[in-house]
């Protein structure tokens, strides 16, 4: 009985750690990625947690800055802005590193946007910035998981 009174107390409060954690920006590992001339450092989100949490709580995000999320297996993936205050643009990558479709999302909207076919790579950027660079689906990325 003592046991299951510590298991149970051990759980309540690493569930409470976790809930201090909210709504606070996560800070992640980085690549450098390439997209033509153009260089990104994006944090790698890979884990449920990290890929869950993405950019939320954050107030601004440098211009060639971004978020990789990266996932087991390739799949029809979808993203949401819940919690996140930037307007973002997200390509949806094949494992070769050519982007399948972009998707504008607006901040703190529940809109589901999804990649055009399976995927295991998204990447994450302010808005607009693929667009003002001319990146469009069928562009290659570099380096990270996909090479130079």
């Amino acid at each position: 009985m003592l046991n299951r009174r510590l298991l149970l107390a051990l759980c309540l409060s690493a569930a409470g750690m976790n809930v201090g954690a909210q709504g606070t920006p996560q800070s992640l590992p980085t690549i450098k990625l390439g997209a033509g001339i153009h260089n990104i450092h994006a944090q790698v989100a890979q884990t449920p947690d990290q890929r869950a949490t993405g950019l939320m709580y954050r107030q601004s995000m440098p211009t060639n800055e971004g978020m990789l999320f990266v996932f087991e297996q390739p799949a029809q993936q979808c993203f949401w802005m819940k919690n996140t205050f930037l307007p973002l643009s997200t390509a949806f990558i094949a494992d070769n590193g050519t982007i399948v479709n972009i998707e504008d999302m607006k901040p703190q909207t529940l809109n589901s946007h999804c990649s055009a076919q399976p995927v295991r790579y998204v990447l994450e950027m302010n808005q607009g910035w693929f667009a003002k660079r001319g990146i469009k689906p069928g562009a290659k990325l570099t380096g990270g998981p996909f090479g130079s």
